[in-house]
């Protein structure tokens, strides 16, 4: 019998999660506070619950999927917060990008409790987490990780081992995403100046696929973008907060960055030029106005 698992935020990432668990026949209980999602995931076979402290009350392992330390923090130490219910024999997987000292924070205050601390943010995007192949950077004590081997093998093929130290799953996310935005923000320039220049854009992007100026996020997003598609699977305002953090971390390390601040100011202009709730392909259109 595989042991309950509860889940508080079940949108595109931690939807996924819980959709691939209960896929695998794992016990989940989730809550979130957009009660249509809750709905949703009591269709597949979920428990829902109304708050943290009840969704965690009974699991092996809380999983924490929200946007930022604030809302984290609320989940597990507010009023009626999860950590308030759990105990030794528990554990919390904290898998938003937030800053590095928020999660040791977090981490602290739950091992002075007796819970389980797991840094595990994620990356890959709501497809890979439905199918259980996003990248999941995990930094813990070993006896925890091998407390929860299953679990966490279970929600990822692709699960990264970063180190006993809460804190550097962090780390290593904000390094990741740094560098997203910075392609990111390169793809769109370059489509931009490739519009401006009245090329095709489709066969722009055939060339830079094939090419030495391909990445990734820059195909995924740039693809979308010229079809005018900027239905918001990542919001601008994820990256904005991403590279802020990751330039913030880098300061805080004694490194300072010469690319990733440019990243930065360019998804704080375009959550200011009213892009905030789009796609972050919408840099695109910001670059190209």
């Amino acid at each position: 019998m595989k042991s309950t698992v509860s889940i508080v935020g079940v949108g595109n990432m931690g939807g996924g999660m819980a959709t691939h668990l209960l896929e695998q026949g794992w016990p989940v209980q989730v809550c979130d506070l957009d009660a249509g999602k809750v709905r949703a995931m009591k269709a597949l076979g979920a428990q829902g619950r109304s708050d943290p402290a009840g969704v965690a009350a009974g699991c092996q392992a809380l999983i924490v999927c929200v946007v930022d330390a604030i809302q984290a923090d609320q989940v597990l130490f507010g009023p009626l917060g999860a950590a308030k219910v759990m105990g030794p024999g528990q554990a919390v997987l904290l898998c938003p990008t937030i800053a590095p000292q928020d999660v040791e924070d977090i981490a602290r205050r739950l091992t002075e409790r007796g819970i389980g601390a797991i840094d595990a943010p994620m990356s890959g995007g709501p497809a890979r987490a439905r199918d259980g192949t996003m990248s999941l950077m995990v930094a813990c004590a070993d006896a925890e990780f091998e407390r929860r081997r299953e679990l966490i093998e279970a929600l990822s093929s692709k699960v990264f081992r970063i180190s006993e130290r809460p804190g550097d799953g962090a780390r290593t996310k904000l390094v990741n995403n740094l560098l997203a935005g910075i392609n990111l923000a390169g793809a769109a320039e370059a489509m931009a100046m490739a519009q401006r220049m009245g090329l095709r854009l489709d066969k722009t992007l055939d060339v830079i696929e094939q090419s030495s100026g391909q990445s990734w996020i820059g195909s995924d997003r740039m693809r979308r973008a010229i079809a005018g598609d900027y239905e918001p699977r990542a919001h601008v305002t994820l990256l904005q907060k991403d590279t802020r953090l990751a330039v913030e971390a880098a300061l805080a390390a004694g490194f300072e960055a010469q690319l990733g601040p440019v990243a930065r100011d360019l998804f704080a202009r375009a959550a200011q030029a009213g892009l905030a709730d789009l796609d972050d392909a919408a840099l695109f259109r910001l670059m190209s106005q």
